[in-house]
């Protein structure tokens, strides 16, 4: 018995949905940004990015192929806040112990150019500087 996962393969009335779906996204935020340019209150200007928002959604969500990418976006806000965060002072700790080695690491480096500076120019090709 063989445990093969099939896929469904969408019609092009949801891939027509989907294609109408981001350009309602666009339109919302077009016409925010061309609201908010002719000085209309930002209530109005939100409204309309909020309703191309809301349509786009509304039009995912009646696609398959839609509705399983609402589906994963869904998941993946759980899966965020699974996460455990380092507190304020775990992250200054890594933050300066990485500040501190990029600190040594550059001074071995410059050292090194420098070193290399000299064994080449110097004693090398005699070129004095």
């Amino acid at each position: 018995m063989s445990n093969q996962s099939v896929q469904t393969v969408s019609t092009s009335n949801d891939k027509f949905k989907v294609i109408l779906a981001v350009v309602a996204a666009i339109a919302g935020v077009i016409g925010f940004f061309y609201l908010k340019g002719q000085n209309k209150p930002a209530l109005v200007a939100g409204g309309a990015l909020l309703a191309g928002l809301v349509f786009a959604g509304l039009l995912l969500w009646t696609s398959t192929s839609g509705r399983e990418f609402l589906n994963f976006a869904k998941e993946s806000v759980r899966e965020t806040k699974k996460v455990v965060w380092p507190t304020r002072k775990e992250a200054t700790t890594i933050t300066m112990i990485v500040f501190g080695f990029v600190v040594v690491m550059a001074i071995f480096l410059w050292g090194t150019d420098k070193l290399l500076e000299f064994l080449l120019y110097d004693l090398i090709l005699g070129w004095k500087q």
